[in-house]
């Protein structure tokens, strides 16, 4: 069996800032580290019934505490304002609604007053999004970002990294979205072939084989195989009935490859045991930062880290 990784994945189970408020490390001022954004500029916003024309800045949030803000002043006669946050990879966007970042609608009974609700999710950027009925309304919108800033950040994201990697290679595990080929020499003597990692995605997932005069073949899903995605178990490529594995003249090298794609697809999924761990590996790599040494740090150095991570360990073998 050779797994070898296509795309690396984009987001950390633990964030910089929570990391941070973890290993106590600030060298700023409450001030410091503080940073007011304006989203959508304060004013009287005409009737949109689409959330298209009151549309605010993006605003870059990425490894920070950020809480959205919305400042109401008077709704006009029977106004009302449903406001919504939305996220993007990019400043340009596109921009998806996040799940849970709806506001509650504002009408002449709760205007005047503002609004707060905290961005939990994983994009690097945030925006308002803002629907207006029946009458103008004022209002405007704000993203208060918590950045505490050291000069130990691109050590801190590297030991993020570092202990994502080690704790994949405890529990062998692909802990969040990334896309793997793996590789074999020749069809298995079962109907299925099991796929290593765990959280298997069903988007994406290819079967090829190439013969001996290196042509490729690309296998249909539901003719030629099933996909079983198994929760959080090990995921297989199944022969539907009555279907056999290709027969063909194998290339001598890798003739066999699925691509797939495996891991859970938010931070905040990735269970609490393994998250609470990689935080422990991460202390343990600052304050020791200088004093581990080759072999020291093995799967026995940290009790807690091997309870917290053994019953979320993949025992299949491939």
């Amino acid at each position: 069996m050779i797994a070898q990784l296509y795309t690396a994945p984009t987001i950390e189970p633990i964030d910089l800032a929570s990391l941070k408020m973890h290993l106590r490390v600030d060298s700023e001022t409450l001030d410091g580290n503080l940073t007011l954004t304006q989203c959508l500029a304060y004013a009287s916003h005409a009737i949109a019934n689409d959330y298209t024309t009151h549309v605010g800045t993006g605003v870059d949030v990425l490894g920070k505490q950020a809480e959205v803000l919305i400042h109401h002043g008077t709704n006009g006669a029977t106004g009302t304002v449903d406001t919504k946050i939305q996220e993007a990879d990019a400043l340009a966007g596109p921009y998806t609604d996040w799940t849970g970042g709806a506001f509650t609608q504002v009408t002449t009974v709760n205007h005047n007053a503002d609004y707060k609700k905290q961005y939990t999710g994983s994009k690097q950027y945030i925006r308002t999004a803002s629907k207006v009925l029946l009458a103008a309304c004022e209002f405007g919108t704000s993203v208060l970002v918590n950045a505490a800033t050291t000069a130990e950040d691109a050590l801190l994201t590297t030991i993020i990294k570092a202990s994502r990697e080690y704790v994949e290679t405890i529990t062998r595990r692909a802990l969040l979205t990334q896309t793997w080929d793996y590789y074999l020499d020749c069809w298995p003597d079962c109907d299925y072939i099991k796929l290593p990692f765990g959280n298997l995605q069903s988007a994406g997932l290819a079967v090829s084989y190439t013969d001996s005069d290196g042509t490729a073949t690309t296998m249909t899903l539901s003719d030629d195989y099933l996909v079983e995605t198994n929760g959080e178990s090990c995921g297989r490529v199944v022969l539907p009935y009555g279907v056999s594995w290709p027969s063909f003249t194998a290339y001598p090298s890798n003739p066999i490859k699925v691509r797939f794609t495996c891991g859970w697809t938010a931070a905040d999924l990735v269970p609490e045991a393994i998250r609470a761990a990689a935080k422990l590996v991460c202390a343990d790599l600052w304050t020791n930062r200088e004093g581990q040494v080759l072999n020291s740090f093995t799967y026995h150095d940290n009790p807690a880290v091997q309870r917290l991570l053994y019953t979320h360990r993949i025992w299949d073998e491939f």
